[in-house]
């Protein structure tokens, strides 16, 4: 039981903010390509699909930043950088978990088949983006938004325009949330040398969140009024950016505490923007 203690906390399971940033998205995705009515058998498989996902990439992060996550305060006691498992059983974690989720999509088309081979890759690989790349938090809102052409995938067998915005809207808002997260950790970053936006947007930190909110909100306004969604979806958007505007309460001071709030709150945020497109659909 303590080895399953340790695996649980290794893929965050005790911790499911990251379960759901990218799961009101992918939900959005669905209920956008199925006008609405999407296949209740479709929902489970991404919703399991999603936790599995995120947990598989919880397991790899760890893997690839066991040697960088010691000199960080807030991740010094994971199970991988404490010692108390082994790199080898991280590994097979995130095997197992993104084996389970392939075996959910066997009953859906090629295409979305195709897609989750490619969103493997991306989720493997981001952790390594942080060695080089200035913002991965932009690399972090593909592997986080990667449900969005796959739902698409899933229910109209292709990829259209409309679900290639969404992807960019969230690569915005991981660009704001993550920036927030980052920023708990600037101090500690900058000693080791990882890059992050947090350090490459300086004292502008504040302000491109705030940006990357306005355009992320802006893009989903744009792509659910071509659907034909109005008063309940704007009523949704306006408690989304409600949310960003009290984030920059909790930002402003660029305090530990307050950025870690402002990054665990997006989670309403997300909720919203799901909840008016839903609410919406369902009052036609």
């Amino acid at each position: 039981m303590k080895r399953l203690h340790l695996y649980l906390r290794l893929v965050r399971l005790d911790k499911p903010i990251g379960i759901l940033l990218l799961l009101w998205p992918t939900l959005a995705a669905l209920w956008f390509a199925s006008d609405g009515k999407p296949d209740w058998r479709l929902v489970a498989i991404f919703c399991i699909g999603t936790a599995l996902m995120r947990s598989a990439g919880c397991a790899i992060n760890d893997f690839a930043d066991r040697d960088i996550d010691k000199h960080v305060k807030r991740t010094a006691e994971r199970p991988l950088t404490s010692g108390k498992i082994a790199p080898w059983e991280a590994v097979m974690v995130a095997a197992i978990l993104a084996l389970i989720a392939f075996m959910l999509i066997l009953p859906l088309n090629m295409l979305t088949k195709q897609l989750s081979v490619a969103a493997v890759l991306i989720a493997a690989s981001y952790p390594y983006f942080k060695r080089f790349f200035a913002i991965p938090q932009a690399y972090l809102g593909i592997a986080f938004g990667f449900g969005i052409p796959m739902a698409f995938a899933a229910v109209q067998g292709a990829v259209p325009a409309a679900a290639w915005l969404l992807l960019l809207a969230n690569i915005f808002w991981a660009i704001a949330y993550d920036t927030e997260y980052a920023m708990v950790d600037r101090d500690d970053d900058l000693k080791i040398g990882i890059r992050t936006s947090a350090i490459t947007f300086g004292r502008f930190d504040v302000a491109a969140v705030m940006l990357s909110y306005a355009v992320a909100l802006s893009i989903v306004l744009v792509v659910g009024w071509s659907y034909g969604l109005r008063s309940w979806f704007v009523a949704g958007l306006t408690i989304a950016a409600a949310c960003a505007s009290y984030h920059y309460t909790l930002i402003r001071e660029r305090e530990r505490v307050g950025c870690f709030a402002a990054f665990r709150h997006n989670n309403w945020l997300g909720a919203a923007v799901f909840a008016g497109i839903a609410v919406d659909y369902a009052m036609r």
